[in-house]
């Protein structure tokens, strides 16, 4: 018994830590790749009147900050029901 709740302890943070690294890699390459690396690049293109580097350097970065915020509470608790760890 002890070893079967191991097992899905260890499969829960697996889950865990890999919505993690997925969420950190969109984050990194939106606020590091678009605001900063290809900025100049993104800059030949308009975005509601903005220069889209510059767009992303200030505004779609937050914005992308928050949605993941949202994603990864959805997903962990998606992932709690999985495991039966709800709260409800």
């Amino acid at each position: 018994m002890a070893n079967n709740l191991q097992e899905q302890n260890t499969a829960y943070w697996r889950e865990n830590i890999r919505l993690l690294l997925i969420l950190l890699v969109v984050w990194f390459t939106v606020s590091f790749g678009f605001g900063i690396v290809l900025v100049d690049w993104l800059n030949n293109f308009n975005f509601f009147g903005f220069k889209l580097g510059f767009w992303f350097a200030q505004q779609g970065s937050i914005y992308t900050f928050v949605t993941l915020i949202f994603i990864y509470v959805w997903q962990m608790s998606k992932l709690d029901q999985k495991f039966g760890l709800n709260e409800d």
